[in-house]
């Protein structure tokens, strides 16, 4: 008897073993093949939801393949928040289905882009109150979905928490109250937290300034737009595709066609590919008679035809209902049509091991290649080796040819892991076809060249290449001498980078305070005290002022080789040119004088800061290699002075 009990146990086990093995089992040969069953799983629900009533959507949320991941990104593609609490009703009367955090950000997401604040509380009481396992909630999301939403009191409530539990919040979060501002037309406010970003040390990013550039746009102030945005370069701030495109619209309406021509110009410059955003300013633009400017860019912009719809085809039968078919239109009259889904990012982690049947099943899915496609995915290779594969790969593809963008962009993916050779190897292409490199490429090739380490190669592009982006202008030829500098003290070739700047300076071209700055406070570190004093008397010869943020780099780079005597003498320095320290820097130099035994010129220091205490700047403007106090109190003049009748 309990032999027979043990046996049927037995049988069990091994049935329910089996069983698990084979749902555990990936049932997909490759990662290219999950992700095109993905896509179309969830094209088969963004259509569902568009049908009227949802049909077949039962059967495809009961699929046994349904992941989180396919969740997540249905709930993002849902038209309204109605149709993405309907799929949560759904999914929820599954036993299998459980909240993710992606699956509960996207649904927050939704719900405050839809103003739906009384459900996106309830969502959020309810994963604080830990409903949900595994799910987290940060201030940033927080005030991302409240932003969102429009809700500016619970922004600056969460931002305030957020303030006081961390010593240092990010850039985003300023970028996020600001937006709000705009958005509020409290042009007062805007400028305020620009100020109050910079005086508390955060960094402004090129999304700062594309908010302030259209802020500045949309308020009449073009000119004043337009001179930040001629001040990025100075900053290393990268310019983007949204701030050209502001821009070009702005002037386009006003009808300045010469700026807008200028600002086209220095996006082919920049290596920027147009948007579609761009089309319409770039047909008035065309009609005004600039045929030769507009000619390629248009090209670039229209839609692409070979890029068809997908539908979702219902004739009442039950048999579509079950199979919730997805194929191609063919500009048949259909109830709903939707772009197929796609994800970059997605799609270049798949190709792990650009094997055989990764290959065979990318061709079987038949993209249509274009190079806005080709450039999104090579931005998300993380391996060189597989990023290099699909280049050659895709060159081959009926329809497609590469261009100066996908080739730029694969370029500087390969400088950045130190692959020299693939890049020569694709200049000597480019030369071969005659094609010119944007300025901003050759710039970024070298700045990559320091992350990976490769100080040969650097020197090679700078020397030997860079006349494929045409002739330089002495402003530029700076910036790329400053790059070339900064990576090759990244790669502790600190002979060569004094050579490299003397050269500079006998060219006559004059490195900015940034790139001083820079030098000073890596030989500093290493602490070769003779080449920063070097170097402080070139910048003294060079007619560049000082700045607070110079003293400041120097004090510190002194203080931390322990010659707090030296640091004492630049503090001297910075009080004779009426400059304050910030007071972490005051209170480093006077620690330092301590430890070192020099109480008198610590007491000195102490004397100094005690009147004007309560005036030392929180932190000192400006940033080693990139930013100058000078220029961020330029562009905070230009913005403040643009709202000056507001503001007043």
């Amino acid at each position: 008897m309990y032999y027979k009990q043990l046996l049927r146990s037995t049988t069990l086990i091994t049935t329910l073993t089996q069983q698990s093995r084979h749902f555990s089992r990936d049932p997909f040969p490759n990662k290219v093949s999950h992700y095109l069953y993905r896509a179309k799983l969830i094209d088969s629900i963004r259509l569902s939801l568009r049908s009227n009533p949802p049909s077949s959507l039962t059967h495809l949320l009961n699929d046994r393949l349904l992941d989180p991941f396919v969740v997540t990104n249905a709930i993002r593609s849902a038209p309204s928040a109605d149709s993405a609490l309907f799929l949560i009703e759904k999914l929820e009367t599954f036993a299998q289905f459980s909240h993710t955090q992606n699956t509960l950000h996207a649904l927050a997401t939704v719900l405050a882009k839809s103003r739906r604040s009384g459900e996106l509380t309830s969502l959020i009481d309810a994963v604080n109150a830990g409903k949900f396992r595994n799910v987290r909630i940060s201030f940033m999301n927080l005030m991302q979905w409240y932003a969102a939403a429009g809700d500016i009191e619970l922004v600056l409530q969460t931002w305030e928490k957020y303030r006081l539990e961390s010593d240092r919040v990010c850039t985003e979060s300023y970028n996020i109250v600001m937006r709000l501002y705009v958005q509020m037309g409290s042009d007062s406010e805007v400028v305020q937290i620009f100020y109050r970003m910079v005086d508390e040390g955060a960094l402004p990013n090129c999304r700062t300034y594309t908010i302030m550039i259209e802020h500045l746009v949309n308020s009449g102030n073009l000119d004043s737009a337009l001179e930040v945005f001629d001040i990025l370069p100075l900053m290393r701030i990268k310019r983007t595709l949204n701030q050209y495109s502001l821009l070009v619209e702005g002037f386009t309406g006003i009808k300045e066609f010469d700026k807008v021509r200028n600002l086209l110009k220095e996006m082919q410059v920049d290596g920027i590919l147009p948007g579609r955003a761009m089309r319409l300013s770039l047909e008035r633009l065309e009609e005004a008679g600039f045929v030769q400017e507009t000619e390629g860019l248009l090209r670039e912009v229209l839609p692409d035809e070979r890029i068809k719809s997908v539908e979702y085809c219902d004739d009442g039968s039950e048999e579509d209902e079950d199979e919730g078919v997805i194929q191609v239109s063919e500009g048949d009259d259909v109830g709903v049509q939707l772009k197929p889904w796609l994800d970059p990012r997605a799609l270049a982690t798949a190709f792990k091991k650009w094997s055989p049947e990764e290959v065979s099943a990318l061709e079987s899915a038949k993209f249509v290649w274009t190079t806005r496609l080709v450039c999104k995915i090579l931005r998300n290779f993380s391996s060189p080796e597989t990023a290099w594969k699909f280049f050659t790969w895709v060159a081959c593809q009926p329809g497609f040819t590469h261009d100066i963008y996908t080739v730029q962009r694969m370029m500087t993916l390969l400088a950045r892991h130190g692959c020299a050779e693939l890049v020569d190897k694709l200049i000597a292409k480019i030369r071969m076809e005659g094609m010119r490199l944007p300025f901003c490429t050759i710039r970024l090739i070298i700045d990559f060249y320091g992350i990976s380490k490769n100080a040969e190669a650097a020197l090679k592009i700078f020397y030997e290449d860079r006349d494929l982006c045409g002739p330089i202008s002495n402003f530029n030829l700076m910036l790329l001498y400053s790059s070339l500098l900064r990576t090759l003290t990244k790669c502790g070739r600190n002979s060569e980078a004094i050579d490299l700047l003397e050269e500079m300076i006998l060219d006559g071209i004059c490195p900015d305070i940034q790139t001083f700055t820079g030098l000073m406070h890596h030989f500093a570190l290493n602490g070769d005290i003779k080449t920063v004093q070097k170097l402080f008397s070139l910048v003294r010869q060079s007619g560049v002022e000082p700045d607070a943020y110079m003293f400041k780099v120097l004090i510190q780079a002194y203080c931390k080789c322990e010659r707090a005597a030296l640091a004492w003498r630049v503090f001297e320095d910075l009080r004779n040119a009426n400059l304050l320290p910030d007071a972490a820097t005051k209170e480093l130099l006077v620690k330092s004088l301590w430890k070192e035994g020099k109480r008198r010129e610590a007491a000195a220091v102490e004397d100094s800061c005690h009147e004007i205490n309560n005036a030392l700047p929180l932190k000192l403007r400006g940033h080693i290699w990139t930013v100058s106090a000078a220029d961020l109190s330029k562009v905070f003049n230009i913005y403040s002075n643009s709202f000056t009748s507001t503001v007043g």
